[in-house]
């Protein structure tokens, strides 16, 4: 009889990339470099996020800037090892796994971040040609209204609709579905813009 999932010698790749990609991405640097600067628990700051946005609200944007840069390399680093040693099909599960652990980790009781730069990180690695157009489309929206959130949520829902148009037709399927996360894990911050209720980002420098 044939199996029609191929069997473990088709599927277990996928799915030791998938958890590897997990496992990376589930490390919540935001969370470790907040504490280690001595901020405190992060999670007890502003949105209560791990990602840089809330880290910034510690008012280090030294921190929030080296936060942002790790969550990005964990979405890359995997995604790019992954498609050099093993191919693209292994790295879209691995690149997969690194948002749902930055956005579910075990370690914090699934509660992590909204996924915006580990995806980042996954484009980068996949369709570098996508990231800045997508990176574009986020600072215009910031720049103009000042709202991150929709900055973020906009850009990702750019993500597949750009790798789509170029003709990457697997990356746009992954995207889409790195989309969706993102959107839902911002539905409380677009329930807080439909209101006029969301907190705006401020581009002037506090006073010492």
């Amino acid at each position: 009889m044939i199996d029609p999932l191929g069997g473990p010698a088709y599927w277990l790749p996928f799915l030791v990339a998938l958890v590897a990609g997990y496992l990376a991405g589930s490390i919540p640097f935001g969370l470790l470099f907040a504490r280690a600067s001595g901020a405190g628990d992060i999670r007890k700051i502003g949105s209560g996020n791990i990602g840089a946005t809330n880290v910034l609200r510690t008012g280090r944007k030294g921190l929030a800037a080296a936060t942002l840069v790790a969550d990005i390399a964990k979405g890359w680093l995997p995604t790019f090892a992954a498609w050099h040693w093993l191919g693209p099909d292994v790295a879209v599960a691995t690149g997969l796994g690194t948002v749902l652990g930055h956005c579910f980790p075990i370690w914090l009781r699934f509660r992590g971040g909204k996924g915006v730069a580990t995806a980042a990180g996954v484009i980068l690695a996949l369709t570098p040609v996508v990231l800045p157009i997508v990176l574009a489309v986020f600072i215009v929206l910031v720049w103009a209204t000042r709202y991150v959130s929709l900055g973020s949520c906009i850009a990702a829902l750019a993500a597949p609709v750009t790798a789509w148009l170029i003709g990457h037709v697997q990356a746009a399927e992954l995207y889409a579905l790195l989309a969706l996360v993102i959107v839902v894990l911002h539905r409380a911050n677009i329930v807080r813009l439909l209101k006029g209720e969301e907190s705006k980002l401020s581009f002037a420098a506090k006073s010492s």
